[in-house]
Formats: structure tokens, C-alpha cells, sequence
């Protein structure tokens, strides 16, 4: 779901994986397991969009982005899985509802400031659960970009966010054998899903795959926030 996502609808859906794995296994565990498969799945994706980005838009979230990831890594250790939980939680029905909301007119695009503070703040939620995507996205859907100039600039941003983690991560101590391990048996599907996201971005129907991707979101993010709570 995420290489798909990945290679033909700019990464927005790609923010389930983690929660979803975090069902099932603590969420930092989840987290150092996706990176690895996340690093890979961005060189074949900007190998696909190479050129196909905007320059002025990255010029502005890249580096609020990398800002974010520093707060991150100097904060992560304060979070325990709970905690964790519920931001994941939060992040995924916040996200849900931003999307969902109706619109009667289409905003305008915001500016540099807005640019930076989302920039950040999807640094700074791309760090803990590689959910970096609600927080970009609220800033690159108003800027009404072509679609594959809107996936490759999201590809570019996620791949310095996620080139910029394998040191904090190390630092964290959050990748062992195990983790490594299982993130080398994903790395296959993630590849192959972003090929044929690219090879579905012309044939793809967007909006069947989003309300999939949706519900997925409701049901982990609830769970998420439910048990996080109920755990403090």
C-alpha cells in the first residue's frame, strides 16, 4: 500500500502503514522496521519522477522538514508507546477529518510561513512514525500542482526526511538484527508496489483507492488512540 502510494499518489496514503503495524507490535519497532523499506522505495520512486518536482515549494519544506526531524530525535525518548499511540491516533483522524471536510470553495494557496510550519511539523511526525504525510499534505493539496509534479515533489521531501533519520535512528538504537531483518524480507513488496503505482497513475481511480485507504485509517487510529489512552 505504501509503494503504491508512493509511486502514484505522492505518499499521502502511505501514513497507514505504521499505524497498522503498531497494532500489533510497539510503535517504535514499527517505525525503525518501515525506514529501511521506506529509503529503498524512494530511490525507485525518484528514479520514476526524476526532475518532476517544484523547485520553490522545495525549497521551503526541506528544510523546515529536517528542522522537524531534529525536534523528533531530541524528543523521542520522552515518548513512551502510549503516548506514541495517541499521537498516531491523532495524526490519522485528524488527517481523516481534514480530508472529509466539504468545501464549498477551494482555498487558497498558502504561503511561505504556512510552508515552513507544516514543513516542520510533518518533519517532526515523519520522525516519530513516519506519518509525515497529513501534516505536508495540508499544505501541497491547496498548492494545486500537476499530478505528477505533486508526486514527485512529495517523493523528494520524504526522501530527505527519511535519508536524514538512518543516523538519529542509529543514535536511538532502534535498528537490531531482528528489525534490519524483517525490513529486508518488505523491501521487495515495497519496491514492487512503487512501480506499479507509477505504471497505475494514468489507470488508477483515486478515489477508490483513498476511501480504502480511509477506513484503514479510521479503524488503526481509533484503535490506536483507544489503547493509548486506556494504557496511561
Amino acid at each position: 500500500m505504501t509503494g503504491i502510494s508512493k509511486g502514484g499518489l505522492g505518499g499521502g496514503a502511505g501514513g497507514a502503514a505504521t499505524p497498522l503495524m503498531a497494532l500489533v507490535i510497539p510503535p517504535a519497532q514499527a517505525a525503525a522496521v518501515m525506514l529501511p523499506v521506506l529509503c529503498v522505495m524512494d530511490l525507485a520512486g525518484i528514479k520514476a519522477y526524476l526532475g518532476r518536482w517544484d523547485r520553490r515549494i522545495m525549497r521551503i519544506i526541506v528544510p523546515a522538514g529536517l528542522i522537524g526531524c531534529g525536534i523528533g530525535a531530541l524528543g523521542f525518548r520522552w515518548l513512551d508507546d502510549n503516548l506514541i499511540r495517541i499521537l498516531l491516533g491523532v495524526i490519522a483522524l485528524g488527517f481523516l477529518a481534514y480530508s472529509l471536510k466539504p468545501r464549498t470553495v477551494a482555498p487558497a494557496p498558502p504561503g511561505d510561513r504556512q510552508g515552513w510550519f507544516w514543513g516542520t511539523l510533518s518533519g517532526v511526525t515523519s520522525f516519530v512514525a513516519h506519518s509525515g504525510g497529513p501534516p505536508l499534505m495540508v499544505y501541497l493539496l491547496p498548492q494545486r500542482l500537476d499530478k505528477a509534479v505533486f508526486v514527485g515533489t512529495s517523493l523528494v521531501f520524504f526522501a530527505s526526511m527519511n535519508y536524514a533519520k538512518i543516523v538519529p535512528y542509529l543514535w536511538l538504537g532502534l535498528f537490531d538484527p531482528r528489525n534490519l531483518a524483517t525490513s529486508l524480507v518488505l523491501v521487495p513488496v515495497g519496491v514492487a508496489g512503487t512501480y506499479f503505482g507509477v505504471w497505475l497513475q494514468k489507470r488508477l481511480n483515486p478515489i477508490v483507492f483513498y476511501r480504502i485507504v480511509y477506513l484503514l485509517l479510521f479503524v488503526s487510529g481509533s484503535k490506536l488512540l483507544y489503547d493509548g489512552l486506556a494504557g496511561l
